[in-house]
């Protein structure tokens, strides 16, 4: 199974890592990182750096395909090169995935127009205002989409999606392997659980992180 890791200019580490950990264990999986060229892609603080190991026009089929997101997501939403070839390889793909603010590519490439997804809090209306019915998840399955919601959720996403291809027992191995059981040391975490003066100095972080 080929599972193609979308790496783009400027990408959030964490979005990517954190999925591809659970695909690249998949049994048979076979992984690539694909961008437009094969030129180092920096992630979106400028420090750590992909080297991508194949192009869009290299792998035209993917059985799998992740979008990670990004904390500037607007920048690549006029991003034609990748939105053309999230397009041409949507009809074959088994799962088209995304991880945080990946779901608003796929929603710019007119992939989710009326499905549901998840997507990072602070990205919901923007995904919405482009179609989407955005849910408050930490994931979401519609059809062949699989959203997970910020940064963290795509390591549920990715579980969540193992149980689905390989059974729950395949997805609780790996979970084990990963000592995937998260006690934060906060309550919070969400916009649902967090306290007001909190969530207002959290967007305030992401809007200056996004300048």
């Amino acid at each position: 199974m080929q599972i193609a890791c979308v790496l783009y200019r400027p990408l959030t580490s964490l979005d990517l890592i954190g999925a591809y950990q659970v695909f690249a264990a998949w049994p048979g999986a076979t992984v690539e990182l694909v961008s437009d060229t094969r030129d180092v892609v920096m992630d979106d603080v400028g420090v750590m750096s992909f080297t991508p190991t194949a192009t869009f026009a290299e792998v035209t089929a993917p059985d799998v395909v992740l979008l990670p997101g990004s904390s500037r997501p607007f920048a690549s939403l006029g991003d034609e090169t990748l939105l053309a070839w999230l397009r041409a390889v949507e009809p074959t793909a088994k799962w088209m995935t995304s991880v945080c603010s990946g779901a608003g590519l796929l929603a710019a490439a007119g992939l989710i127009t009326g499905r549901k997804c998840a997507t990072h809090w602070a990205y919901r209306e923007v995904v919405a205002g482009m179609g989407a019915e955005v849910l408050a998840e930490r994931y979401v399955f519609d059809g062949k989409f699989v959203t997970g919601g910020g940064v963290t959720a795509g390591i549920d996403m990715a579980l969540a999606l193992t149980a689905r291809e390989f059974g729950d027992t395949q997805a609780k191995v790996l979970q084990l392997g990963m000592e995937y059981d998260p006690k934060p040391p906060f309550p919070g975490g969400s916009l649902e659980t967090s306290e007001p003066e909190i969530v207002e100095a959290a967007l305030a972080s992401l809007v200056a992180g996004a300048g």
